[in-house]
């Protein structure tokens, strides 16, 4: 197992490094990458150059300089196994690091298709004249999902709710996206490079997520749920259903970065196992 495990850092790093340069530049900073996206979209990362060894505190600074220079977040991720002693460097340097559970998927594992209670799950198609404007209602979803887990400002009152957000505060903060996002994700999208899944009900979209593939390795990310359909099953059977149309576009390595080990127990129930730990800088909140 361990011998497999090696590979399979391998291979994410591989994944890392391959994944947003049809997107991005890459500027190479001492012993760190920053991927600087060109066009619109989500902001990438600065993480461990390959072949570079650990990046200094002084790398960590600098990169951090430049990504305020370009009016990018300060994210930094790397994979804890591969750059162990990283960790304790990004400490030093300022940064909060979260320590996300990295789960690998067993196909053999992968649970079968079941029932979605109260909706319809299915995948967001790039030929469908509705594509752009359920883009946007899935990007609102996963804004308030991940934003907001127990309760959410209302974008109409401006007051605090006092049950948890849900389409009505879905549809507020959902926006137009640009013709140039929504014709780059069509083409990732027919490419089988990218494929977002939804659970749709008689209240519109509830829950959302996405698989990404560079190769034959794909990352689950961006499932979420609007916290008023919470503890109804979407994430798991989104994260299941993203999996297996991973394994079916040819991807033989699928894996998944959980927020903690709670998450991450949720996702073993549905074929995937741990296999490391993802970490993922920030600037630390005395240092903001």
């Amino acid at each position: 197992m361990a011998q497999q495990d090696s590979d399979v850092f391998v291979r994410l790093e591989r994944f890392y490094d391959a994944l947003p340069r049809p997107y991005a530049r890459a500027e190479e900073i001492g012993g760190l990458v920053l991927f600087v996206r060109e066009g619109e979209g989500w902001p990438y990362y600065a993480r461990p150059r390959a072949g570079a060894g650990t990046p200094s505190a002084a790398d960590i600074t600098a990169a951090r300089q430049r990504q305020r220079d370009l009016g990018l977040p300060e994210a930094f991720e790397w994979v804890h196994e591969t750059t162990p002693d990283l960790l304790a460097v990004a400490r030093s340097a300022g940064l909060d690091v979260l320590l996300a559970p990295l789960l690998v998927l067993d196909p053999a594992a992968l649970v079968p298709d079941l029932p979605v209670t109260g909706g319809t799950l299915r995948f967001l198609d790039p030929a469908a004249d509705e594509f752009a404007a359920e883009l946007a209602v899935s990007r609102a979803v996963a804004q308030l999902g991940f934003g907001a887990p127990a309760s959410a400002t209302s974008p109409l009152a401006g007051a605090l709710l006092t049950t948890p957000a849900g389409p009505a505060e879905r549809d507020a903060a959902t926006g137009q996206l640009s013709d140039a996002l929504v014709a780059s994700q069509r083409d990732r999208s027919r490419s089988g490079d990218y494929h977002t899944a939804v659970v749709d009900s008689p209240d519109g979209i509830l829950a959302t997520g996405a698989v990404m593939r560079s190769g034959d390795v794909a990352e689950i990310a961006g499932v979420a749920t609007l916290p008023s359909a919470r503890r109804r099953g979407y994430a798991s059977q989104l994260t299941a259903a993203l999996a297996r149309r991973a394994l079916h576009d040819g991807v033989d390595l699928v894996f998944l970065s959980a927020g903690d080990e709670d998450v991450a127990r949720l996702y073993t129930k549905v074929g995937f196992r741990r296999a490391g730990t993802a970490c993922i800088g920030e600037p630390a909140a005395a240092a903001l």
